[in-house]
């Protein structure tokens, strides 16, 4: 059995258990492209209410949650923690990344589906993932590379993790998906391509491989490496017949 019939598998089972039991289930954290196997099952599914989420707005791994306010008569938050990663010493820290993070958090014997998007803001990082493990993280990690760091549970609305949105226009010849991706991320026609075949291009926290389809006002989109963007239409034409492709970019 494949990966992604092991995903249906499990879906189908924890939607079968929250409408059999009436109590709310969760996946884990899923991966842009296991949540379009999930809206593949969307038809099948339609006798439970379910939806996503990642732990704020701009995550894009995110868990499926079976059950409703409506269908069950109570609510359930996601078992989703929000800790901050932050050095002892600023001023001694390094420049850390996403794998830097990733890999610091993973070495204390963590599974990747039990963590969720981990969002860089400075010299510090914001790591979401499955509430039972937050201790243990909280505990444990001490260190990020060469950086001595401290971990704490956030709560509430969070300030940085807020969507900030920065106007932006590009030029392109057509209002085309390819087109306008090449244009935000500075390069050629073929490497944009080349994003949609490798599955790094989501269009509203999906997957998208249709490089050629026309780009609705208000589509978000992401470009793996080149950040994330709203469409929000086409401008005018230049002499040569551009167009001005007019998009907000998540800052």
């Amino acid at each position: 059995m494949d990966d992604n019939q092991l995903l249906k598998t499990r879906i189908q089972e924890l939607a079968k258990a929250s409408y059999q039991q009436y109590r709310y289930t969760f996946t884990s954290f899923l991966t842009p492209a296991e949540l379009a196997v999930v809206d593949e099952l969307a038809k099948e599914l339609s006798y439970i209410d379910f939806e996503t989420f990642g732990g704020c707005e701009i995550c894009e791994r995110q868990m499926v949650r079976f059950g409703s306010q409506r269908s069950l008569g109570y609510e359930e938050a996601y078992p989703i923690a929000v800790l901050l990663i932050e050095p002892l010493m600023e001023k001694f820290a390094e420049e850390l990344g996403h794998r830097d993070y990733l890999g610091a958090v993973m070495n204390l014997g963590i599974k990747r589906e039990i963590l969720g998007d981990i969002i860089i803001k400075g010299k510090s990082a914001y790591l979401f993932c499955e509430a039972e493990i937050a201790d243990y993280i909280i505990t444990n990690l001490d260190k990020v590379r060469h950086t001595n760091v401290k971990v704490s549970r956030m709560e509430g609305e969070i300030d940085a993790l807020k969507k900030e949105l920065q106007d932006m226009e590009v030029l392109v010849s057509a209002p085309r998906f390819d087109a306008v991706v090449a244009a935000v991320a500075k390069i050629s026609r073929k490497e944009a391509l080349a994003l949609f075949t490798e599955k790094k291009v989501l269009l509203n926290g999906r997957v998208c491989e249709n490089n050629s389809m026309q780009l609705k006002e208000e589509s978000v989109f992401s470009i793996r490496g080149y950040g994330k963007y709203v469409y929000v239409g086409s401008g005018n034409l230049t002499r040569k017949g551009k167009i001005y492709a007019r998009l907000k970019k998540y800052v």
